[in-house]
């Protein structure tokens, strides 16, 4: 991406969140700012995923897919499932979580808590966008995690 467009789009300040998933070789988590509600009805959101990354291929399988809007105080949460290290193993072990009805970890502390049944998974240049349908959803007290300007904020 040309220097000039990644500046730009970092002044956007975005909710970090973890999409994780279930499979047969345990659990799977990512660390994500291009996370959006599409539509209230039925009630749909986008994450957007690298194209060649193993959590994409991930969420394909599991067909669901969890998110877990970070709490201000989780930006070691957010680092880890961001592929810097200590990275997570697969049983998310040293992560604090529940796993929601669709079989999907949720990080405990989130602020807010969507399981998602996957609807499509549409490529966009590097990335692949996936579009979910919310199947419960639940608020948790605190505050948001932000990035803006390459940096994590709080709102408050």
């Amino acid at each position: 991406m040309d220097r000039t467009v990644a500046d730009a789009l970092a002044r956007l300040a975005a909710g970090v969140v973890v999409i994780g998933t279930a499979g047969r070789s345990g659990f799977r988590g990512l660390t994500a700012t291009s996370f959006t509600a599409v539509s209230a009805e039925p009630p749909l959101v986008i994450v957007c995923v690298d194209s060649l990354a193993q959590s994409r291929d991930a969420v394909a399988r599991a067909g669901s897919f969890g998110v877990s809007v970070l709490e201000r105080s989780q930006e070691f949460v957010a680092e880890r499932f961001a592929g810097r290290a200590p990275l997570v193993d697969p049983a998310w072990l040293d992560v604090p979580h529940e796993v929601g009805a669709n079989g999907a970890p949720l990080v405990r502390g989130a602020v807010a808590w969507l399981e998602c049944r996957l609807e499509q998974l549409l490529p966009a240049g590097d990335h692949d966008i996936a579009v979910g349908r919310v199947t419960a959803a639940t608020t948790l007290p605190g505050e948001p995690l932000v990035l803006w300007d390459r940096a994590f904020w709080s709102l408050g």
